[in-house]
């Protein structure tokens, strides 16, 4: 669990309640479904416009990454490379054909399979690389369903205040009822904006971070295997690749 995740949010939510009651007012008045619906489904509905489907789903699976990233083995990985290497070095490439069944990463088998292959290091880092390169991209997209939903939240809190400044409108025969008319319609763009720069865009950058790592222990892995390739020392190869860290 990302505790710090878990602060920012609880923080945040602090800030708001506890300013509206520094300030004396009530914080029932920020309680408000309509303005809640208006934000949050129109949110939804335009992030689902601007997306294809598996990318917004894609993109909701990876919300939990925001309070609990995938776990990085990028130290496990450098001491598998450098046992592959040392492998490679004693008994020759092919007898790292042991250690392709004991993988489950399907990048790594890849990048494995090429080495057994008999790929060169130009053709290695070239089939690995298009691979790096649509992963991160997949990935990105997704992560931008966050960065998307907080551009839109304030434009659909704006929405939604000017939704309740027609309400109150329609009722300025009453005036005793217009100061807090005007005050609930514009809790709608307190939503708006702040679920857009204390839930949405944090989310988001927050899953940019664990996207980054993994791109680095695919770069790792690719580094590593091309090492292996031109018969570079195993130690070399460890320095070399303890560098991404």
């Amino acid at each position: 669990m990302d505790r710090g995740s878990l602060i920012g949010i609880v923080l945040g939510a602090a800030a708001i309640l506890g300013g509206q009651a520094i300030e004396g007012g009530q914080l029932g008045i920020l309680m408000q479904p309509a303005a809640f619906v208006i934000v949050v489904v129109g949110t939804l509905a335009a992030v689902l416009l601007h997306h294809p489907l598996p990318v917004f789903m894609q993109g909701l699976r990876m919300a939990k990454w925001a309070f609990r990233p995938p776990e990085s083995d990028a130290q496990g990985l450098i001491r598998r490379v450098v046992q592959w290497s040392h492998a490679a070095r004693a008994d020759g490439i092919l007898s790292l054909e042991k250690y392709l069944n004991m993988t489950r990463d399907p990048f790594q088998k890849t990048g494995l399979q090429l080495l057994i292959d008999g790929a060169d290091a130009a053709k290695l880092r070239e089939t690995l690389d298009v691979q790096i390169i649509s992963f991160e991209t997949s990935e990105r997209q997704a992560a931008r369903v966050w960065e998307i939903a907080g551009g839109y939240a304030p434009t659909l809190g704006i929405l939604g205040a000017v939704l309740g400044l027609i309400h109150v409108m329609e009722n300025l025969s009453d005036p005793s009822k217009l100061g807090t008319g005007i005050a609930v319609a514009f809790v709608a763009t307190i939503y708006g904006v702040g679920l857009a720069n204390l839930v949405f865009l944090p989310v988001a950058n927050k899953i940019k971070f664990s996207i980054a790592d993994r791109v680095t222990e695919r770069e790792i892995l690719c580094d590593g295997l091309i090492g292996i390739v031109q018969g570079d020392n195993p130690r070399i190869i460890e320095a070399r690749l303890k560098g991404y860290l």
